[in-house]
């Protein structure tokens, strides 16, 4: 399933992710171009760039305003799917009943260091939630995603220009030989060539870690403890060298610069507080 370039080509958030297609003609919707889409108002709308959303004081709100969604096609390096899934044994536990408190309490069951700031009407299509991130190194990142895709069963996060990598993120849940299993699916490409390297020395494994322990934590929710299984594909082997400059709009750098910087606002702020004071 597709949207214009100014959303980014979607994915159907179901349990397989398949390849991105080309865009739409302008004035074409997606709900319109494809036999059985689902009811559109479980997709964002049509979006330009993101907006600034709100934070709480102690979080850092950078690397969102302005920017515009970064599908698959639009990053840098190689294209890889990973899948990961756990299963809940308890019967009475059904994909609806999974979905909802995942999304109620969706940063709940991240790793400490990580921080996800939901907009206060929850995760809905069309909604800006910021990301506060620690990166390998203990670099801190802050970014954001759009809710592109929500209904009873399933989400889609997608990234902006400047994250660590453009993709699509998809939680959703499903019956499978008498158990309903929860399932996080990753499409992506580095964002640029500093991603692409601290992906290869380290961060695939530590972006791996992250979702097992999401899905495990969201396990144990229910009283349930099993093993995640992960599957990692490799479906473009190529770097796009064309979209090198991503960088750009790194938001590791810009976050880095902007603690960097700390320094000199606090000074500033001190001389304007003197100064209202004299």
């Amino acid at each position: 399933m597709t949207e214009d370039e100014d959303m980014g080509t979607q994915v159907e958030p179901e349990p397989a992710a398949v390849a991105p297609d080309e865009d739409l003609p302008a004035g074409i919707a997606p709900e319109d171009a494809v036999e059985g889409a689902r009811d559109a108002a479980f997709w964002a709308k049509r979006v330009t760039t993101l907006k600034r959303p709100d934070a709480p004081a102690d979080a850092i709100n950078l690397n969102v305003e302005g920017k515009r969604l970064a599908s698959p096609i639009k990053g840098f390096g190689k294209m890889w799917q990973k899948t990961y899934q756990v299963p809940l044994s308890g019967e009475t536990v059904s994909p609806t009943d999974l979905i909802a408190p995942w999304k109620e309490r969706f940063p709940e069951f991240w790793p400490k260091g990580n921080s996800f700031y939901g907009p206060l009407t929850g995760i809905a299509p069309g909604e800006v939630a910021l990301l506060n991130m620690t990166l390998p190194g203990r670099v801190k990142l802050s970014t954001g995603v759009l809710v592109l895709y929500a209904d009873e069963e399933s989400f889609t996060l997608m990234t902006p220009q400047g994250h660590m990598f453009a993709g699509w993120i998809t939680f959703s849940a499903a019956r499978r030989a008498g158990v309903t299993v929860a399932q996080t699916q990753v499409l992506m490409r580095a964002s640029d060539p500093m991603y692409e390297i601290g992906l290869t020395l380290g961060g695939h494994r530590q972006e791996d870690r992250f979702w097992e322990h999401t899905l495990s934590a969201l396990a144990a929710a229910f009283g349930e403890e099993a093993e995640v299984d992960t599957q990692v594909v490799c479906i473009d082997n190529k770097r796009q060298w064309r979209h090198a400059r991503n960088i750009w709009h790194s938001a590791a750098i810009r976050s880095a610069l902007y603690i960097a910087s700390a320094p000199v606002r606090l000074l500033k702020k001190a001389v304007r507080r003197s100064g209202t004071q004299a």
